[in-house]
């Protein structure tokens, strides 16, 4: 039993000594080690707080030491904000006597949000730096943000606290119409290439108005947030062929994180959803990605052009359309969680020189969906009156990336002509590519198209690519998405063929 006791006090005993506080430190000389020498916070917009970024710091020497001050050159005034392994200091910006141990590190997470007065007024860069120590041993670790001014459309606040709200679906959500009269903004149905814009909930087009993209439009969507084209509103996108890298004249939508790590992150934002009774809608060169559905339509009012499009990373559907009526050309579609292109509840469609393939990680998803019902309308079935693919590509990573949902109830009219196609082996009569001449004609089965880079949304082909030289030159678009002149015989898809770099 003695022994049990002198084992229990010589445990108490480690035990306290693991616990002490009160490690003998030295004073730092300056010989501080970083993980880097400046820290980069991505572009962000004024007034909206960056991702958290991270620097190490590193002991190298054989002594623990005490850094006497970490503190951020501006002081109190500074628009960064730290925390220096867990403590938050003094507001985040001074930090007295942080102890550092032998061969050890410590982690200091940075944050901003400030406004464009803030930045240099020529390069708009906001800048600060991380100081360790002073005097002769004062170290520095510079950090950068770009910030950019924008225009910030939001739904404005009632007198009783609560928000602005529009009815979408019967319910009603966050969301302002947009005004063309607008105090501070001006026309607000005018989306120019000056400044990008910031939108908060949903913005709404007012009935029988028309909201115009010029080309170099960019416009960013929160979180939850949407373009809703009411009834008898139309929508005109009036982007044109970039030639550079920046897209300089492309209409782009996308989410309002600008950080390189929410590049090609889905879900960002809702939708762009276009009501029944809206009419007349024109899209070319219009580059959507990370939203939840791209582009959602809901009736058939009129024709709707879309032409040079990119949509990419969307959680459910790339394009959406539900009895609708569409006439498409340089479409390139990638990555949705259900369908890239999804026509249901029958309607009208005819695409040409469309690229529509689907990445996502799944197993059950399609790159093109057709179906002549919708469950809950009524009635359940529409007249499919139309699908047609011309010199189109349809592929994907997994086995069917085709999928027909007939119902006896009404019509169900389609056909591919000199299309590739990714799809397993079938006995369905509705899959008889070969010899079903009556929707099918001159169909390339299960070869690879090797796209460039499929991960990075590039499309793009080359002559070894099974859709090389293809198409028919009856279908013929002259110009691909980029606006590069194609060669005779066409190359199936959005894109014209060209050499990669090696």
């Amino acid at each position: 039993m003695r022994q049990y006791f002198i084992l229990f006090i010589f445990g108490l005993f480690i035990a306290m000594s693991s616990c002490r506080t009160d490690f003998d430190t030295v004073a730092s000389t300056g010989d501080l080690k970083f993980s880097k020498d400046t820290v980069y916070l991505d572009t962000v917009f004024k007034n909206i707080g960056s991702s958290t970024y991270q620097l190490k710091v590193f002991n190298r020497s054989k002594n623990d030491i005490s850094i006497p001050i970490i503190q951020l050159k501006k002081g109190l005034a500074s628009k960064y904000r730290m925390t220096v392994d867990g403590m938050n200091g003094n507001n985040g910006k001074i930090f007295n006597n942080v102890t550092l141990l032998a061969k050890d590190s410590l982690y200091i997470f940075i944050e901003t949000t400030a406004d464009i007065t803030d930045a240099n007024p020529t390069d708009f860069l906001y800048t600060d730096e991380i100081q360790f120590d002073s005097g002769a041993n004062l170290q520095q670790v510079a950090l950068v943000t770009l910030i950019q001014d924008a225009v910030f459309l939001y739904p404005k606040q009632n007198p009783d606290g609560t928000k602005e709200k529009i009815q979408i679906d019967g319910k009603a959500v966050d969301g302002f119409y947009l005004d063309e009269n607008d105090a501070v903004n001006g026309n607000e149905l005018l989306f120019t290439n000056t400044k990008p814009y910031v939108i908060y909930g949903y913005a709404g087009v007012p009935e029988n108005k028309t909201i115009t993209f010029e080309a170099g439009a960019r416009v960013h969507f929160h979180a939850g947030s949407g373009l809703y084209v009411g009834d008898k509103a139309s929508l005109q996108i009036n982007g044109a062929v970039s030639t550079t890298d920046k897209l300089e004249k492309e209409v782009i939508f996308e989410g309002d994180r600008l950080e390189s790590l929410y590049s090609d992150i889905p879900g960002q934002w809702k939708s762009v959803i276009f009501e029944k009774g809206s009419a007349n809608h024109s899209i070319n060169h219009l580059t959507l990605k990370n939203a939840v559905t791209g582009l959602e339509f809901r009736s058939p009012s009129n024709t709707i052009e879309i032409k040079n499009t990119q949509i990419y990373n969307c959680v459910e559907y790339g394009i959406l359309a539900q009895n609708a009526h569409i006439t498409g050309e340089n479409i390139a579609i990638n990555y949705a969680g259900l369908a890239g292109l999804s026509c249901v509840y029958g309607g009208n469609y005819s695409f040409t020189h469309c690229t529509f393939n689907n990445n996502w990680s799944g197993s059950s998803q399609f790159a093109v969906n057709l179906s002549n019902s919708l469950v809950g309308a009524s009635p359940e079935t529409n007249p499919l009156t139309q699908a047609t693919f011309n010199n189109c590509i349809i592929y994907g990573s997994t086995s069917y990336e085709f999928n027909l949902s007939k119902n006896t109830g009404a019509a169900f009219i389609y056909q591919l002509n000199n299309c590739l196609l990714k799809f397993g082996s079938s006995t369905n009569a509705d899959y008889q590519f070969k010899t079903d001449t009556e929707h099918y004609n001159n169909i390339i089965l299960n070869e690879n198209p090797k796209f460039y880079n499929v991960s990075k949304n590039q499309l793009n082909i080359d002559k070894t690519s099974a859709a090389f030289a293809k198409g028919n030159q009856a279908f013929i678009i002259p110009t691909d998405i980029l606006g590069i002149t194609r060669t005779s015989p066409p190359d199936l898809g959005a894109y014209q063929s060209k050499d990669f770099p090696k």
